[in-house]
């Protein structure tokens, strides 16, 4: 684990040992052992200034997190934890490094592995990574939002003067924040779209229910990437302000460690949500597409229902979550029964998880605990992340690992990495998966996973890339080689 600053010129660092140290503070001014201190200050803003703040963070670290109408922005990096070893706890070098934070946010994520390697598209994606903002924007679904600032105290520096240097930079960010309509027009732009094969994807499918009928996994979430090349620049802000839009009953989120190094996507379920002792969570699983219109959505819902092999799928989801949380809580409460999740292009059958956590036990416990859960890996887990090794020719990276925020009280809020596209050197790679079951039909997964895509693509259409036509395979570009 590294401690490190960005980003901004008044950021410091400070190690002691082999422990990471972060900067941490409240408001008003705390210090503790060891910790450098900063000044806090925060200004109430009219609604409208969320795209103007990200915007304005262009060219540094930028995020946001949302379900629904709350939400949360974020630009700039006073402090980085930057696990980049592929060895020892990562989930406990992020609770040794925010231990003393009490309630300052950090955001961030862990890779789907713990043995993940940051290379390629995750090049900027550790196996642990978190940032302390130098500037948050949040609404939480009233009028108005609030902005919020962190500034360091340089060596000798008074608690004023700093106060007065960050109110300054407060006043002069919330002016550049107001609204103004229409300043912004993304660019068409045309794109290159390169799929996993088809016939691939179909025999790896094979070989997961030959694994399923030997009793070597009962359940195995097979994945599939789509490449997407502009022909020029697309910000992830028009990207991620787009499938917020549409995808309103989802946990949308943007996470930009790096200018131009980027992860985004629309989770249906959360991992783990820790407020104050109380955890939440959802087991989500069984998929079918919502129909074109509310007749049509209501008569799928009720297949989806009705169906044995996703009532199954969503079973095991649901067991092994509960099975994982017994040791961390008590209390546990869930729905007597599962009911369909309705988002824009897709269904799912999910269970509403609620508990009371067990002293000690913060919300790191409990996604070292549950994650992978069996929704985004199989099981069992063992056997289940073996076979994804097996069989998918690809670096999941972040993709289905567990993104959100956690503060220095232990509480917070992990979504999995799931309808997800990420950013690289101007490129986009798409990631789908389908639980495969006893039951499952190679070509249905592959339909299903086609719908997972569109959440992102959809987004990427609106900000202005041009994706008619369809996707090309690998097979379908070695014959075009060939015919040149």
């Amino acid at each position: 684990m590294r401690g490190a600053a960005a980003d901004i010129p008044n950021a410091s660092r400070c190690t002691t040992g082999q422990a990471p140290i972060v900067l941490t503070s409240t408001d008003p001014i705390r210090t503790a052992p060891g910790l450098p201190s900063f000044v806090t200050g925060r200004r109430t803003l009219p609604a409208g200034a969320l795209e103007a703040f990200l915007r304005d963070g262009a060219g540094g670290s930028r995020g946001f997190w949302a379900r629904g109408d709350h939400w949360i922005a974020h630009r700039g990096v006073l402090g980085v934890l930057d696990e980049a070893r592929a060895d020892g706890d990562r989930f406990d070098a992020v609770r040794s490094a925010v231990s003393e934070a009490g309630s300052t946010r950090f955001f961030g994520g862990f890779s789907f592995r713990d043995d993940h390697i940051p290379t390629s598209v995750w090049r900027a994606f550790g196996p642990a990574l978190f940032h302390l903002p130098e500037l948050e924007l949040e609404s939480r679904g009233g009028a108005d939002l609030e902005l919020r600032g962190r500034m360091a105290l340089e060596p000798g520096q008074a608690e004023d003067e700093a106060s007065r240097a960050l109110e300054a930079r407060l006043e002069d960010v919330a002016k550049r924040l107001m609204p103004q309509p229409g300043s912004h027009r993304a660019r068409r732009c045309g794109a290159r779209r390169h799929a996993t094969e088809r016939s691939a994807w179909e025999r790896a499918v094979e070989e997961a229910l030959s694994a399923i009928r030997s009793g070597r996994v009962s359940k195995v979430v097979l994945a599939r990437t789509l490449d997407v090349t502009p022909d020029g620049p697309v910000d992830p802000v028009d990207v991620v302000l787009r499938l917020w839009d549409a995808n309103r009953g989802a946990h949308v989120f943007l996470f930009e460690p790096e200018a131009g190094e980027a992860l985004l996507g629309a989770a249906p379920e959360t991992v783990a949500t820790l407020w104050n002792g109380r955890f939440q969570a959802t087991a989500v699983a069984g998929s079918i597409r919502r129909g074109e219109d509310p007749d049509e959505q209501a008569a799928l819902a009720a297949t989806l229902l009705a169906s044995h092999k996703d009532r199954e799928e969503q079973r095991i989801a649901l067991d092994d979550m509960l099975e994982r949380l017994r040791p961390l809580a008590r209390d546990i409460e869930m729905d007597p029964e599962p009911h369909v999740l309705a988002l824009p292009s897709i269904q799912h059958l999910e269970t509403r998880i609620r508990a009371r956590v067990n002293s000690g036990r913060d919300v790191l416990d409990l996604v070292r605990g549950l994650h992978p859960t069996p929704a985004v890996c199989g099981r069992p887990r063992d056997a289940a992340l073996d076979l994804l090794a097996e069989e998918e020719p690809f670096e999941r990276g972040w993709y289905a690992g567990p993104v959100g925020w956690v503060d220095g009280d232990g509480n917070g809020v992990f979504v999995p990495a799931l309808r997800t596209g990420v950013l690289h050197e101007g490129s986009w790679r798409l990631f789908a998966g389908a639980g495969i079951v006893e039951g499952s039909v190679p070509a249905l997964e592959w339909e299903e996973t086609a719908i997972k895509f569109e959440p992102v693509l959809r987004a990427l259409a609106a900000s202005g890339v041009e994706l008619e036509g369809g996707d090309v395979s690998s097979e379908e570009e070695a014959e075009a080689r060939e015919r040149r």
